[in-house]
């Protein structure tokens, strides 16, 4: 299983996320640190779920980077991680890559 598949699915089983992305971002970053070929080193994460409702951005991170603690132990150099709104009066697509 590649890094990408498994980082949606520890995310999808964490989380329930009505929306989620997982963006292999390795190739912009070519030739910087942490770099490696094959890419699988830098990712964006873009998640809504509703377990993160009344959690501030340093909580919601934190309980993703603690669910991704192994990639990131094993290889993955960079994590961007987008919280995005769950619902409300703008909504967000659902969404969640397989």
């Amino acid at each position: 299983m590649s890094t990408r598949d498994t980082i949606l699915t520890k995310l999808s089983a964490r989380f329930a996320p009505v929306h989620l992305e997982v963006i292999d971002e390795s190739e912009r970053h070519r030739g910087h640190s942490g770099w490696r070929e094959g890419g699988e080193t830098h990712f964006r994460v873009r998640i809504a779920t509703l377990q993160f409702a009344g959690k501030s951005r340093l909580a919601q991170h934190r309980a993703v980077m603690e669910a991704l603690d192994a990639e990131l132990k094993a290889g993955v150099h960079a994590l961007t991680i987008e919280v995005l709104p769950a619902g409300g009066p703008l909504g967000i697509p659902t969404r969640v890559e397989q």
